[in-house]
């Protein structure tokens, strides 16, 4: 085991090269920055480098390496797992490298590791475009990329990966190389959501879509007890969606803290604006809703909607399956669950996939991974 006075003695070397910040646990800053977004995970680095640039990470990784440390990667910090940091180990923090580049003419972006998907979202809007993005702006581009990339535009633009170019690593060995579908196709295909442990990604590319500046959607929600037919609405609707509507249904609790269970969705409809508000009419005109905030709105507010659901610092559990259908029997099953849900904060969410993002060929097993890409859990 590596002693700490060692680490300290190294780390005191790796400063005169590191332009970004060395936190020690003695540290006033060490305490927040080890902190994620779930409350739940206590994690105390031996050492935390926040990068400033890509040089900076291959310096962190080489320390790692010469310090024998396992090391974990932050960007967002929103992995629910908690991988993000570590015990005793090295965390690579990304999370102050947020550099945009948006190229309008040919309508993409390049993305440093530590921006989150609120900063990207308005850097493109301000031309109009956008890329599918998550449900949660604080979240970071990186992980939730790199792990798929469900959002408001996944039925009309695919994931978050299916839109990726190309993304830039620092692998194990410290060296910087870029992954795309002509240089190291095999690496390119394992990044987008292989499970991480490839390298640490320092900057993305992605192809932007025309999209907003306004959209269609928001959430509408009905009293608990009318739960059943509400989730059957949500069935029956999603049954023939057109590729530019996502819908997200659930059994939420009321926003106001007070406790309140309620059914409800959330709607994008990313198409021109007459067209998306015809599209909301069936949602809104279904039973006596107790919240209707339907209609037009700037895509980066729907982006946000939900942030103050997810608070950094609450304690997070979260389970997920798959279902083919949704049975009368699966529903009652949800409401029965939900009825006996203790916290205020609690909810079942039912994501629907259609679309774009169901229609990806599936790819071959590979014949030549680079199994010595990279030793390193890329984390949001």
């Amino acid at each position: 085991m590596t002693s700490i006075s060692s680490i300290a003695e190294a780390a005191t070397k790796l400063a005169d090269t590191f332009s970004g910040q060395l936190l020690k646990p003695t540290d006033a800053a060490y305490d927040e920055a080890r902190r994620v977004h779930n409350g739940v995970i206590d994690k105390r680095p031996a050492l935390i480098a926040r990068c400033r640039s890509a040089a900076d990470v291959a310096s962190a990784v080489n320390f790692a390496q010469r310090s024998g440390l396992e090391a974990a990667v932050r960007g967002g910090g929103h992995n629910v797992a908690g991988r993000a940091t570590i015990d005793g180990g090295l965390m690579i923090d990304v999370s102050p490298m947020k550099d945009v580049f948006v190229d309008p003419k040919r309508r993409i972006a390049r993305v440093q590791g530590g921006v989150t998907w609120a900063e990207l979202n308005r850097e493109t809007q301000v031309h109009g475009l956008a890329v599918t993005g998550g449900v949660v702006s604080s979240t970071g581009v990186a992980g939730l990329t790199l792990g798929g990339g469900l959002g408001w535009l996944m039925s009309k633009h695919g994931l978050a990966l299916d839109n990726l170019s190309s993304v830039d690593l620092v692998t194990a060995a410290g060296e910087q190389i870029v992954a795309s579908p002509n240089d190291e196709p095999d690496l390119f295909w394992a990044v987008r959501g292989g499970g991480g442990n490839f390298g640490v990604a320092t900057s993305f590319e992605f192809q932007l879509h025309p999209i907003g500046p306004s959209v269609t959607g928001g959430l509408i929600a009905h009293q608990f007890q009318s739960a059943r037919d509400v989730l059957r609405l949500f069935r029956d609707s999603t049954v023939s969606l057109p590729d530019e509507q996502t819908i997200v249904g659930g059994l939420i609790h009321a926003p106001d803290g007070s406790g309140t269970k309620l059914a409800a969705m959330v709607t994008c409809h990313c198409g021109p604006l007459a067209v998306g508000e015809k599209a909301m009419q069936p949602l809104k005109q279904f039973g006596s809703p107790v919240m209707d905030v339907l209609g037009p709105m700037p895509y980066c507010d729907l982006n946000a909607m939900l942030d103050a659901a997810y608070p950094k610092g609450a304690l997070n559990y979260w389970k997920s399956s798959f279902l083919s259908t949704l049975s009368d029997d699966a529903i009652e099953t949800m409401i029965d669950c939900f009825a006996r849900c203790p916290t205020p904060m609690g909810q079942i969410i039912l994501e629907h996939v259609h679309g774009a993002v169901s229609q990806v060929e599936a790819i071959d097993n590979l014949t030549n991974m680079a199994t010595d890409a990279g030793c390193f859990i890329v984390d949001d």
